[in-house]
């Protein structure tokens, strides 16, 4: 099962290689990271996308909490959360054809249109994976030249935070 775990962590030299080594010294994956400062100069927030049974989860979890850096680990799966993901996609759009159907998409798709060159556009849109995913889909035969996704970003919703 997919599982978002945001970690509030000391920001301090090497605390992102230390929770790297934990995942891959055990064998985990992960699948989107994202880390940035909070409010809180001296604390980050990173949020990790990995997949596990609970058992697995419950071990990463554990071990994430002896790591020294770590303040607190919050599975924002167990709860209601909102979770983003900001992608740039660049595609070829020749043609007046193309060039409509890309903006077509993207206004459907609440994107935005940040580059316009005379061979290519570039996309801006927020939203879920599936959304990002849904979007790749339905541009159909216009080509992709490139895409950038910034990983997974979550919090939890109503009181429940992730604070110190």
């Amino acid at each position: 099962m997919r599982h978002i775990i945001s970690i509030l962590i000391e920001n301090e030299a090497g605390a992102l290689s230390r929770v790297a080594g934990l995942f891959s010294a055990r064998g985990y994956n992960i699948e989107s990271l994202t880390v940035a400062p909070t409010e809180d100069a001296s604390l980050s927030r990173m949020t990790l996308v990995t997949r596990g049974s609970d058992d697995i989860i419950e071990q990463i979890n554990k071990q994430l909490n002896k790591l020294i850096d770590v303040v607190k680990v919050m599975d924002l799966t167990e709860g209601l959360h909102i979770e983003r993901e900001m992608m740039l996609i660049k595609v070829r759009a020749e043609g007046g054809e193309a060039r409509e159907e890309v903006k077509r998409l993207s206004d459907i798709f609440g994107g935005r249109i940040l580059d316009v060159s005379e061979k290519t556009y570039i996309v801006e849109l927020t939203g879920n994976a599936r959304k990002l995913d849904s979007f790749i889909e339905a541009l159909g035969p216009v080509p992709i030249l490139e895409t950038v996704r910034s990983g997974v970003s979550g919090i939890a919703r109503g009181e429940k935070s992730l604070q110190a």
